[in-house]
């Protein structure tokens, strides 16, 4: 029944392709008038396309549709680009995003102290508490973990400990080792009294949970919804995935990062050689944060509505973790103009004064991005970035290769991780500043899913963010000039590539 209703979605889809394809093969009196209205319709979408705001090389890819294929991608656009239910949806989280903004402010925040202190990071500070809505926070613990296996192993313990309720919102949750683990502990705690809800993304899980798992997880008393389910139709929505990676422990303790709930994570199952990932444990008053990024998107999912309050953990007393520099939770959408997640990056970049260390499983980026990392590197700034070389997915691998050469020429160091793949998201620089979360380097993270991270400023985990990158550079091989000079049909092939970049 799992693999019927998930083959005959696909095969609704197909067929919707595989019919405009045939318009455009067809050659008759009928067709060509119709290629000649939507060549008239596609002036006027395309003109649509460039005023709407929004990243231009996305709005490139539509338009080169439009005028190269009128007669596909005219439709095409209107079909996936127009449904009501799109519009719906950004509206729908736009108003919950607005109706709570303020709960992420019941616990103290210390933007004046955190200004003070760190005068170079206060712009950074700033944006991100007074236009973002993101408060700053003293007093809370980071820890850094990487690999999979510590990030597992203390995500068990803290669940363990867990008193009034357990949130898990996961890109991919897949049955195997790990989430049999944590979903053993799950069980003991809802027998408990805890409250327990789960939170998957359904086209990250598509193939690898039961269509009705909901069902099952409700069986053990666990809540637990599936967010923007997948429709097999063509629309741009499906392209707004639920890409973080949050767990939640009483609004006290919180865990993000690039780690999602199954096997390969761990490095139990192998897919690509070692798995080398990241994730970040907050403890203290920024676990809220967390909390009210879950409890609006299980809002959004479940369609009740939620009272953000009666889960606030209440003051902290003489239990207040002692300061650990400051932190900033932080989530992004792609319903908003705001792209939280890239101004964070280009606020790193441009703010490095002496090192700037990278990891990303995608150097797939925009032309901000790539004159920031440029200007940091001839403006002697020690820019070192780490990608996989065992790649995942050949095109956007390739991509992301083609990428390396204005980088290196401009005096960036690449190296590739020659273990396996490399799949954290983590920015550190100067010894004060670093982001872990889980929007990679690549369109989809910045423009189309919904993310999230945690931006710290002197903490613990800052430092061992940066001797992890130092130690897993043993783990990698260097890339230069030389070895990008490639064949005359694979530079042009990734020169094409490029072009799609938007699309990967």
């Amino acid at each position: 029944m799992l693999w019927l209703r998930r083959g005959l979605a696909v095969l609704l889809l197909l067929a919707q392709i595989v019919f405009l394809f045939m318009a455009v093969a067809q050659n008759n009196d009928v067709l060509q008038a119709i290629n000649v209205l939507c060549q008239m319709i596609g002036i006027l979408v395309a003109v649509h396309i460039i005023t709407k705001p929004g990243s231009a090389g996305y709005k490139f890819m539509w338009v080169l549709f439009i005028v190269v294929l009128p007669i596909f991608g005219v439709p095409f656009y209107l079909l996936s680009a127009l449904p009501n239910d799109t519009k719906r949806f950004g509206k729908t989280i736009t108003r919950i995003e607005h109706d709570t903004r303020e709960l992420f402010f019941l616990s103290a925040n210390a933007i004046e102290e955190a200004r003070e202190e760190l005068p170079e990071c206060s712009v950074q500070i700033a944006y991100l508490q007074n236009y973002a809505g993101f408060p700053v926070y003293s007093h809370t613990e980071t820890t850094y973990f990487s690999p999979g296996e510590q990030f597992h192993e203390a995500l068990l313990a803290e669940l363990e400990k867990a008193e009034r309720y357990i949130f898990l919102e996961y890109f991919i949750i897949n049955e195997g080792k790990m989430w049999d683990s944590i979903l053993e502990v799950l069980r003991r705690k809802a027998n408990e009294g805890v409250k327990v809800r789960v939170l998957y993304d359904e086209i990250g899980c598509f193939l690898l949970l039961p269509v009705e798992y909901p069902k099952t997880l409700a069986k053990y008393g666990i809540e637990c919804c599936k967010f923007n389910r997948f429709i097999p139709f063509l629309s741009t929505k499906q392209n707004n995935r639920d890409h973080r990676k949050i767990a939640v422990i009483d609004g006290k303790v919180a865990f993000t990062g690039g780690i999602n709930l199954a096997d390969e994570y761990i490095n139990e199952l192998e897919k690509y050689g070692h798995w080398k990932d990241s994730g970040i444990l907050c403890r203290g008053p920024a676990a809220w944060s967390f909390a009210v990024m879950f409890l609006q998107m299980w809002e959004f999912a479940s369609h009740k509505k939620e009272d953000y309050k009666a889960f606030y953990p209440g003051e902290w007393g003489e239990t207040l973790p002692a300061c650990d520099g400051y932190v900033q939770p932080y989530a992004d959408s792609p319903t908003d103009t705001d792209k939280v997640g890239e101004h964070i990056y280009l606020h790193i970049i441009n703010n490095a004064k002496k090192y700037l260390y990278i990891c990303t499983p995608y150097l797939i980026v925009d032309d901000n991005i790539l004159s920031a990392l440029r200007l940091a590197a001839k403006s002697g700034v020690d820019v070192r970035i780490i990608t996989p070389h065992k790649w995942d997915k050949w095109a956007v691998h390739m991509t992301t290769r083609s990428y390396y050469r204005e980088l290196l020429s401009a005096g960036v160091r690449i190296y590739e991780y020659t273990n396996g793949f490399m799949h954290s998201k983590v920015f550190v620089s100067d010894d004060v500043t670093a982001s872990v979360g889980t929007a990679n380097l690549d369109y989809r993270s910045l423009y189309l899913h919904f993310e999230c991270g945690a931006l710290m400023q002197k903490t613990r985990a800052v430092m061992q963010a940066k001797s992890d990158f130092l130690q897993t550079l043993e783990n990698c091989r260097e890339i230069t000039l030389k070895d990008c000079k490639g064949s005359v049909p694979m530079r042009i092939l990734q020169s094409i590539l490029r072009l799609f970049a938007p699309l990967m």
